[in-house]
């Protein structure tokens, strides 16, 4: 979103409103979009957000974003995430006559590995099949969440499906494996990620024990409240010295991590679609995973890497031993993954979702004609 927001921002005024967490400044101007945070209670962790933080950010955020007079200063709403952020863009659309495009990220419709997912509480399925019934335009980044809209929450109309982009992610220069204590001869497998059950990435940990390869290292990339269950199983598993948790890091170290790495993997429980499996094809890194989530639309077994049973351990240790001792199939996956990220570039999302608000907003004035066109 942020990716979208600064590409939008280079023909566009563009403002984004959202919570406030850490030491965040209450208002900034990054990369040409406005950034509005309002204050919400108990959050005090960048990568995590909680219940309390999340329910608190209806009523601020819907009277900071009333504060901001959106019916003089905006043509279009475009709200990411039905749950939590759905209600303020409802809400705020339908009090300032604006267009509000609900835009789906895939957790916020389900989530397998939490009991407070919204697909299994019908005081929580009903609203949310209210503000999909009525958003001027709902967008979904993947056919998996295209079907929830329809099969779960039982919403029979037309959802866009615009996959999410990515920013070129820069070439910096490359960095002994030493940076990351590694092995100069090391097999370097790396996976981003909030570090909470529905990554399940103490899978990884147990994959590569089971794989009995010696020169097999994970790198960790990703701070949250399963980093010490991971630490305890590599313990256990005595493989601790080859798994290496770096915490949350710089865009650059996460860059230089996959440039590095000679595979991708993920033992995610679903994704909606799942962007860092496209910033591993951008360094040309076979991409291993499960085959639940929207990322099956441009991931497949042989060609992009391997999508594995979900929770199928075993495949992905064989899978694991396969690609550490082929180079050759490791390269041949690095050029089709080359290629086939071009059309996942952040400029191609947004002309996407600008030819969207156009459409929107077009179809406003031929209902309205008193509201007014889009602005060039």
């Amino acid at each position: 979103m942020a990716a979208l927001a600064r590409e939008l921002a280079k023909r566009h005024q563009v403002t984004v409103l959202t919570s406030r967490a850490a030491d965040l400044p209450a208002e900034s101007a990054e990369g040409g979009v406005r950034v509005v945070r309002v204050p919400v209670f108990f959050r005090r962790h960048l990568a995590v957000a909680n219940f309390s933080s999340m329910f608190a950010y209806l009523p601020m955020g819907l009277l900071r974003g009333l504060r901001m007079r959106p019916s003089r200063s905006f043509d279009v709403i475009n709200t990411h995430f039905v749950v939590p952020t759905g209600p303020v863009g409802h809400v705020l659309s339908r009090w300032c006559g604006l267009p509000n495009v609900l835009s789906l990220h895939g957790g916020d419709l389900f989530d397998p590995s939490t009991a407070l997912s919204p697909h299994r509480h019908a005081w929580l399925r009903a609203p949310i099949r209210f503000m999909l019934r009525n958003a001027d335009c709902v967008v979904g980044q993947s056919q998996d969440t295209v079907r929830h809209v329809h099969e779960i929450y039982g919403v029979q109309r037309t959802v866009e499906l615009i996959p999410l982009g990515i920013e070129r992610p820069p070439r910096l220069l490359p960095v002994p494996r030493e940076y990351f204590k590694l092995p100069p001869d090391a097999f370097v497998m790396v996976t981003v990620g909030r570090l909470i059950p529905r990554k399940s990435t103490v899978q990884l940990v147990q994959a590569l024990a089971k794989s009995q390869l010696p020169k097999a290292h994970l790198l960790v990339v990703g701070d949250g409240p399963d980093a010490g269950a991971i630490r305890q199983t590599a313990q256990e598993l005595g493989v601790a010295e080859r798994i290496h948790l770096l915490g949350l890091v710089t865009e650059e170290d996460k860059f230089r991590a996959l440039d590095l790495a000679d595979a991708y993997v993920s033992t995610s429980q679903h994704e909606g679609f799942g962007l860092v499996f496209l910033e591993a094809m951008a360094f040309g890194l076979p991409v291993i995973c499960y085959d639940h989530g929207g990322q099956t639309d441009f991931l497949k077994t042989g060609i992009t890497g391997h999508v594995i049973k979900l929770n199928d351990l075993e495949a992905l240790t064989r899978v694991l031993i396969e690609l550490e001792g082929s180079k050759e199939l490791r390269q041949r996956m690095a050029t089709n993954n080359l290629q086939q990220v071009e059309q996942f570039y952040i400029d191609r999302c947004a002309e996407r979702y600008e030819s969207l608000f156009e459409n929107v907003l077009r179809a406003r004035v031929a209902v309205n004609p008193s509201h007014r066109a889009p602005r060039a």
